[in-house]
């Protein structure tokens, strides 16, 4: 017999290991469990704290006794929440949730602007109510300029975001012809205008909030009749003037080449002509 009929036949390598379907379907599906408990504990958290908030206020609240209320450990609160500014910021978070949620509805029932407007500030009311009692000592909180709570901080960016996304849906699905430079800044004109009626409410005492109600009802008109006349050529000067507020309150130069985007804290604009103060910028730093 030759040699070569003697040899050891080769035996092909078996191919590399993967991870199969069912391998990575189980890998997803406990990374979603884990996501799902994490939410589960953190609303759990936010739902202790707002409980106390409303049996024994906010500034007496605190992390330790929100951890006991919502059964987990004081380091697994401040895992979750470093703060009780935070907590509030949680609390902020669920809010807009609600209200976003509730805002579907009042988009999905019509396009005229002043019902969808109205819808939105109504839907907000009925999503805050429960909070009403105490929510007056947030705002108190939250009115000092460097504090987090503050609706313009840093820390509520997300948030303001979240807020603000809203009205820009009800503009962008509204049935009223809005010019396009007013377009993009009427969303957020809308939340501080929902700013000035949240501050009324926190001071409504009135059976039912019914001042507040009657605030929406009849300031509403007037906000939809102002946004109308905006695309008229007598009105859109005035519409061009607000924008520009806007900006310069943001710390922009509108018009001006090399100042866009610029930023300024509020309130170290040089005094004089604001056309005399982009100037002297520009001039410092060339």
């Amino acid at each position: 017999m030759s040699a070569d009929s003697t040899a050891p036949a080769t035996v092909p390598a078996p191919p590399p290991a993967t991870e199969s379907a069912a391998d990575n379907d189980a890998e997803s599906a406990t990374e979603n469990d884990a996501e799902s408990k994490s939410a589960r504990t953190r609303a759990q958290i936010v739902d202790a704290a707002l409980t106390l908030f409303r049996e024994q206020g906010y500034q007496r609240t605190t992390m330790r006794a929100v951890a006991t209320a919502a059964g987990v450990s004081v380091g697994n609160a401040y895992y979750y929440f470093a703060s009780k500014e935070e907590l509030v910021q949680g609390f902020y978070d669920v809010l807009v949730d609600e209200h976003g949620r509730r805002c579907t509805e009042v988009f999905a029932a019509g396009t005229d602007f002043a019902d969808r407007l109205r819808g939105v500030l109504l839907a907000w009311l009925a999503a805050a109510a429960p909070y009403h009692s105490f929510a007056g000592q947030f705002f108190a909180t939250a009115a000092q300029p460097a504090n987090p709570l503050s609706p313009f901080s840093p820390a509520s960016t997300p948030t303001r975001k979240a807020a603000v996304a809203i009205y820009r849906e009800l503009v962008t699905g509204s049935s009223t012809q809005v010019s396009a430079e007013l377009a993009a800044e009427l969303p957020e004109l809308l939340w501080l205008y929902q700013l000035g009626v949240v501050l009324y409410w926190v001071h409504d005492t009135s059976p039912g909030l019914a001042r507040t109600r009657l605030l929406v009802e009849h300031t509403v008109p007037m906000v939809a009749r102002l946004v109308r006349l905006s695309r008229l050529p007598l009105v859109r000067p005035l519409a061009r003037q607000t924008v520009e507020l806007v900006a310069l309150l943001r710390g922009h130069q509108p018009g001006v080449p090399g100042t866009g985007g610029q930023q300024h804290e509020p309130g170290t604009h040089e005094r004089g002509h604001p056309g005399q103060a982009v100037q002297r910028h520009q001039v410092e730093q060339q």
